[in-house]
């Protein structure tokens, strides 16, 4: 399988350091869990798009530290490049930004979640124990740093997991549509680095609290695997 990675973002200073990119932690968590792929990474807010999304199996949409709703010049291009790979029923799948962007590209609203910022670890209600890897699963647990939400399930969707602060935290459309609000990708130490960002506005009781339920790890390379077998074994366009 061939994946067209579109990054949304640019890492710079010690995450640059350390991850390289978006797109590239996206590689070693797929490879770190048995992906026998080849992949291409392309940076969005540089315009960079592939000649034809045909070359590619399917398409991933990583996170931004940007709105999905944005009408900078970049992320109106990557909406309307979304919208037409919907409308082909092209394989894809979004985390986070790509998430939000992908609902709100089939109609969805979506905005500043109400009840503030996500961050450190979250746990969700599973409700879709037929998907690969989720036989009897109830719950959920993955690393998050969000503060937009998908505030509807987008029409023709199928919600995956769900939580009190996250109604939508993920779904499927059909065979080629797989959304996840929060990040398989993430290791302990991105997710503390971006908690030492909040650290300030948290406040030291919720920053320890949040720093502390990092340690108890996330389930990112199930999603991972979830993502794997979505992939590579439903047809596209079939029901």
């Amino acid at each position: 399988m061939k994946l067209c990675i579109l990054d949304n973002d640019t890492l710079d200073g010690e995450l640059a350091q350390r991850y390289t990119s978006f797109g590239t932690m996206f590689v070693h968590l797929f490879d770190s869990v048995g992906a026998k792929w080849t992949y291409d990474i392309f940076s969005t807010q540089r315009g960079e798009y592939p000649a034809s999304f045909d070359a590619y199996d399917a398409v991933l949409l990583t996170g931004s530290g940007s709105d999905s709703f944005s009408e900078d010049a970049w992320a109106v291009a990557l909406r309307l490049r979304v919208t037409q790979l919907l409308a082909e029923r092209k394989k894809m799948v979004g985390v986070c930004f790509g998430h939000q962007l992908i609902g709100l590209c089939m109609g969805a609203p979506v905005n500043r979640a109400p009840q503030g910022w996500a961050e450190g670890r979250m746990t969700y209600d599973w409700h879709r124990p037929d998907l690969p890897y989720s036989q009897d699963r109830k719950q959920i647990s993955l690393f998050v740093s969000h503060q937009d939400q998908v505030l509807e399930l987008p029409k023709g969707a199928t919600l995956v997991a769900s939580s009190d602060f996250c109604p939508v935290a993920a779904f499927t459309v059909g065979n080629e549509v797989f959304c996840v609000q929060a990040h398989p990708e993430f290791d302990i130490g991105f997710s503390q680095f971006l908690l030492d960002e909040q650290r300030a506005r948290m406040g030291e009781a919720e920053y320890a609290a949040q720093s502390q339920g990092l340690l108890a790890g996330h389930e990112g390379a199930d999603v991972a695997r979830m993502v794997i077998a979505f992939l590579e074994n439903s047809p596209r366009g079939a029901k």
